[in-house]
C-alpha cells in the first residue's frame, strides 16, 4: 500500500497510468467531499485535467460497475493489483445514458497513443505549468 502523502503527485501519477497501461485495477482509499472515507477497487479509465486544475480519474467502480470519478487529491493509499480489468464497458458507439453534471471542461492529461516515458513527460511538465 502506498500513502500519496510520502510521494510525489509526479510519482503517484507515474504509478497510475502505468495501471491503466497495464489494464491492472488499484484499490484506493477516498476521502469523499463530506468527510467521510471509502475503500474501492477501481479499473482506471482516464486521467483528466479539469479547467479548474483538479488531476481526476475517471474509473469504474468494480462494487457498483458504474463509471465514477476521482479526484487525485482526495486519495489518501492505493494499491495496483496484478490482476485484470473485469468490469465490462459500453461499446464507443453506444448511446450515453445519463447526462453528467457539475464537472467542468476537462482536457485529456495525456494523448493515449504515446509511449509511457512520453506521457510521464507531458504530465511533469502540466504539473510544472
Amino acid at each position: 500500500m502506498r500513502h500519496t502523502n510520502r510521494e510525489t503527485t509526479t510519482h503517484t501519477l507515474t504509478r497510475l497510468i502505468k495501471a491503466l497501461d497495464a489494464k491492472h485495477p488499484v484499490t484506493i482509499t477516498y476521502t469523499k467531499a463530506d468527510g467521510s472515507e471509502t475503500i474501492r477497487t477501481i479499473e482506471i479509465a482516464d486521467i483528466l485535467v479539469t479547467t479548474a486544475g483538479d488531476i481526476v480519474l475517471r474509473a469504474a467502480d468494480r462494487d457498483t460497475q458504474e463509471m465514477r470519478s476521482f479526484r487525485l487529491d482526495r486519495i489518501q493509499t492505493y494499491t495496483v493489483h496484478r490482476s485484470t480489468y473485469t468490469v465490462a464497458r459500453p461499446a464507443a458507439d453506444e448511446p450515453k445514458t445519463r447526462t453528467v453534471h457539475g464537472l467542468a471542461t476537462v482536457t485529456v492529461l495525456y494523448p493515449v497513443d504515446l509511449p509511457i516515458a512520453a506521457r510521464v513527460e507531458l504530465l511533469a511538465d502540466a504539473l510544472a505549468a
